[in-house]
């Protein structure tokens, strides 16, 4: 069964309006409609060939969707590649390999492929114990690859037994690829031997926030005797790192009602005692502001919202967002205690983000030492020349 669509077919040949040959030459994988010359007509994932705007040398080779304005996607920018099975293989066992090398059996939870960052652009599989979940970004990916193929490749070369597809669109429904699935969507998996289970159809994302790894072991080497809170703690992947690490209470604070069911199932599950553990189903916002109007500390306050800016026009009322949270979260946080900021928006840069926690810590009159900052794991990679692909940022602040 073939990984891809389209590569039989001739493919689609696009030139640039603009000089962007340097920067896909290193790797930056996105060419925009605005940047092409003309947009010939061709089924969405349509395999294509980028030539330069100024000899029609091939530069590049990938997938076109004409109907989108990011219109074509890089797969190769070196010499004479064939899109075809035997690069995807290589492609996809390249990124197995890396995940092999990182993660042992205390770890069975992490991201198999990473889309561009794993030179797969559009394709996106987590993997929880023996069970994948795929996803795809959009019509041009959907075009382009071969789920059902990639699915089987998968239980032949990854180890897994069960592969689901998990549209982006939240209203439609996911669907068995390959292999045998559990039969109420749920997927355990172990994290650094913390037990934890995804909801993979009806969760986020694919069912759990895997790159927050690194950074819920930090939280967890920290955590011995003090009191913490977690805010927008989802299913208390931080809750229950905290509990393991010694925490001498833990309150998880979630909108979602059984997210926070959840958190308690989680803890439950790592034989942490329930006394320790608190839930709360409530807004994160009013919540940190009713414990700042009572002057309420935590020795750990742990801030990790969704991404507020889904687009650069939303930047600034995301920036307003992050500020409310952690004025109100270093209000809440104990002397000599430590605030943890994060953030998801890609269109928030690590600087803008930093300057937000400034002015925040500034305007609870407080001071802060930065400890740490960190971005996403290693099963995240991204291209070097790729900045909208480092997402993450993780900030953990000593306030005085």
């Amino acid at each position: 069964m073939p990984l891809l669509l389209n590569s039989d077919r001739e493919p689609v040949v696009l030139r640039l309006g603009r000089d962007l040959v340097r920067m896909i030459k290193r790797g930056h994988p996105w060419v925009y409609a605005e940047a092409l010359r003309e947009l010939p007509r061709a089924p969405a994932g349509a395999s294509a060939v980028l030539l330069d705007n100024k000899k029609g040398r091939e530069i590049a080779r990938g997938y076109y969707d004409p109907g989108c304005p990011l219109a074509f996607r890089a797969c190769t920018a070196e010499d004479r590649v064939r899109l075809d099975d035997r690069w995807a293989q290589r492609q996809f066992t390249r990124a197995l390999d890396l995940r092999r090398r990182s993660f042992g059996p205390s770890t069975t939870g992490y991201r198999l492929l990473n889309g561009e960052g794993d030179e797969v652009p559009g394709l996106i599989v987590d993997r929880y114990g023996d069970i994948g979940v795929l996803q795809v970004d959009g019509a041009g990916p959907a075009g382009f690859w071969d789920i059902d193929g990639i699915a089987e490749w998968l239980l032949r070369e990854g180890g897994l037994k069960g592969i689901d597809f998990k549209p982006r669109d939240r209203q439609s429904e996911s669907r068995r690829l390959a292999g045998e699935l559990p039969p109420d969507g749920v997927a355990e998996f172990l994290e650094n031997g913390l037990r934890f289970t995804a909801d993979f159809r009806r969760g986020q994302k694919t069912g759990f926030f895997l790159d927050q790894r690194d950074n819920r072991d930090l939280i967890r080497r920290q955590a011995e005797g003090r009191s913490v809170v977690n805010i927008f703690g989802y299913t208390g992947g931080f809750s229950v790192a905290a509990g393991v690490g010694g925490a001498s209470h833990v309150t998880t604070v979630d909108l979602a009602a059984p997210a926070i069911a959840a958190a308690a199932t989680h803890w439950t599950l790592n034989d942490l005692p329930a006394e320790r553990h608190e839930g709360v189903a409530a807004d994160a916002f009013a919540f940190l502001e009713g414990a700042a109007s009572q002057r309420h500390p935590w020795d750990i306050v742990i801030v990790d919202p969704p991404s507020f800016a889904s687009s650069e026009a939303a930047v600034p009322r995301a920036l307003a967002s992050y500020g409310k949270l952690l004025t109100d979260a270093a209000r809440c946080t104990a002397d000599g205690g430590l605030l943890a900021a994060s953030s998801c928006s890609s269109h928030v840069g690590e600087t803008a983000f930093l300057e937000v926690c400034e002015e925040s810590v500034s305007a609870a009159r407080r001071r802060a030492t930065i400890v740490s900052i960190t971005s996403q794991p290693i099963d995240h990679p991204y291209p070097l020349v790729f900045s909208e692909f480092r997402y993450l940022k993780f900030i953990l602040l000593r306030l005085d």
